[in-house]
């Protein structure tokens, strides 16, 4: 098995750079490049629905972005210890009608010794909102990369 770098014990620095990874691969919207960051018997909570191994994230994430348009995030570290993160968000999206919506969350990720992820627990709340008040637009560029993103 192939390490995954930054592997745990993780260091704020090390932390930051997995959370930036993870936003970095997520914005591509490719679900197959996504679920390589996680081992093959992850268990994920994503809002209410429950998952285990990389068929059925990628079947999850194929479908999420069929649905979330236009899909831009933001991940912040929040915290970190040893093999565990965890991580605020905030994305925007789109839904077929045209309505965009900001989706707001938390994120606990655990990891193993090859730096993979082997559980992901997300909590998610989803604002409405007009065209004019969207912020996040596509992948953040470098002068961005490690600043925070306002609460509102």
């Amino acid at each position: 098995m192939a390490d995954r770098p930054p592997l745990p014990p993780f260091t704020r620095e090390t932390a930051a750079q997995k959370v930036q990874a993870a936003e970095d691969a997520w914005n591509t919207r490719d679900p197959h490049k996504v679920a390589l960051a996680y081992s093959e018997d992850s268990v994920w909570r994503n809002r209410g629905t429950f998952l285990t191994g990389r068929a059925e994230i990628v079947a999850f994430l194929t479908a999420k972005w069929q649905r979330e348009l236009d899909y831009a995030l933001r991940k912040d570290l929040w915290a970190y210890d040893g093999n565990r993160i965890a991580v605020r968000f905030q994305y925007e999206s789109r839904d077929a009608d045209g309505q965009w919506w900001r989706s707001y969350g938390n994120e606990l990720w655990e990891f193993d010794e090859h730096g993979l992820m082997t559980r992901r627990e997300a909590s998610i709340n989803d604002v409405r909102i007009q065209e004019s008040e969207r912020r996040i637009r596509g992948p953040r560029p470098e002068t961005e990369r490690g600043l925070s993103f306002p609460l509102q």
